[in-house]
C-alpha cells in the first residue's frame, strides 16, 4: 500500500504554532473566564492539539481586578493555606483576596484548571496576568480575543 499514507501528526515543541493573545477580564465571571483561558494556553482549542506537549498560546489577562464572581462567592468562597507552623493555617475570603492581590485570584482559578505534572508547571509560565489595561509584552505584538466567542 505505496499510494495512501495515513500518519498520526504529533506536535513537538517546533512544530507548534505558539501566539500570543489578550483577554479582557472586564465583567467576565472568574470561573467561566479561567476555563477558556486554561483552555487557549493548554491548546486544545487547536487541530494539532497534543497532550503531552506545549502547544498552546501565551496569554495576558488584563483587567484582573474587574472579574466578577457569581452569586454570593464574593463573601462565602474562601482560599486556606498553611504557613507550614502548627497552628498556622490561614484563611482568606474572595472579598479580601480581591482587595489585597487580584492578580492572585486569576492565576489561582487558573492553576487550578491546568494538569497537576510537570506539564502543568511549565504551561503556567504561559498565563500573565496583569492589573489595569497596561501591559509590558507589547514587542510580542498580541493579538485580542473576545472571550463571548470561544466555546
Amino acid at each position: 500500500m505505496d499510494t495512501l499514507s495515513y500518519k498520526t501528526v504529533s506536535a513537538n515543541s517546533e512544530t507548534a504554532d505558539k501566539k500570543w493573545v489578550i483577554v479582557d477580564a472586564e465583567g467576565q465571571i472568574l470561573g467561566r473566564m479561567a476555563f477558556k483561558v486554561a483552555k487557549m494556553i493548554r491548546g486544545k482549542h487547536k487541530p494539532n492539539y497534543t497532550p503531552h506537549v506545549d502547544c498552546g498560546d501565551n496569554v495576558i489577562v488584563i483587567n484582573a481586578e474587574k472579574v466578577a464572581l457569581s452569586g454570593t462567592k464574593m463573601e462565602d468562597k474562601t482560599y486556606i493555606r498553611h504557613t507550614g507552623y502548627p497552628g498556622g493555617q490561614k484563611s482568606l475570603t474572595a472579598a479580601e483576596l480581591m482587595e489585597r492581590r487580584p492578580i492572585r485570584l486569576v492565576e489561582m482559578a487558573v492553576k487550578g484548571m491546568l494538569p497537576k505534572n510537570k506539564l502543568g508547571n511549565k504551561l503556567y509560565t504561559n498565563l500573565h496576568v496583569v492589573e489595569g489595561s497596561e501591559h509590558k509584552f507589547q514587542a510580542q505584538k498580541p493579538e485580542k480575543i473576545d472571550l463571548n466567542n470561544i466555546k
